[in-house]
């Protein structure tokens, strides 16, 4: 069953818009880091950690999914079995990941946004095999699987890293480096 909005009286009118902007007009005042040195940065983010938020989308439908992901090659790769994020990527090959830390207050976060496009590796292509290699994962055991083991490639092509460390080295505390 699916719950109507609100319908009580309505006080004021949100400016999305306005809200939208807020961090674009923001940033365009913080100091930015080259963007060699803000690549690795995220990088060693990413290697640090192993799961993200996956978000898929169609007109009418979201779905944001914890899942695991390895990171080679400037790419993020992510096996799964199934589920509803495919009805997002059959329609939608536009995605975003989340990678953060635990919250321990505003002192004190760091996090990424990244925005992709994704694709599906062909099963037991080279580059599906090197990816279950780099996991060390038996071919021959995933063969044996009930059903094929998808492999989810996203391209990043556009990241928003999130460092509150990053201010007591002059920059801001948010940074865009796009691909």
């Amino acid at each position: 069953m699916m719950r109507e909005p609100y319908e009580g009286k309505i006080m004021w009118e949100m400016d999305y818009d306005q809200a939208a902007a807020y961090w674009v007009l923001k940033d365009k005042e913080a100091v930015h880091m080259d963007d060699a040195d803000l690549k690795e940065k995220i990088e060693s983010f990413i290697t640090e950690h192993n799961t993200c938020a996956l978000a898929t989308a169609t007109r009418e439908f979201v779905r944001c999914t914890p899942i695991e992901y390895n990171y080679l090659e400037g790419f993020f790769y992510m096996f799964s079995e199934g589920g509803v994020k495919f009805k997002g990527l059959k329609d939608n090959k536009h995605v975003g990941l989340a990678i953060y830390d635990h919250y321990d207050g505003f002192a004190n976060l760091k996090s990424l946004q990244v925005e992709g496009i994704a694709t599906i590796v062909e099963p037991f292509s080279e580059e599906y095999i090197r990816v279950l290699e780099h996991k060390k994962i038996s071919v021959e055991n995933i063969k044996k699987m009930p059903s094929v083991l998808n492999l989810i490639k996203v391209y990043p092509e556009i990241y928003n890293y999130l460092d509150s460390d990053l201010k007591e080295e002059g920059f801001g505390a948010r940074q865009t480096l796009f691909m």
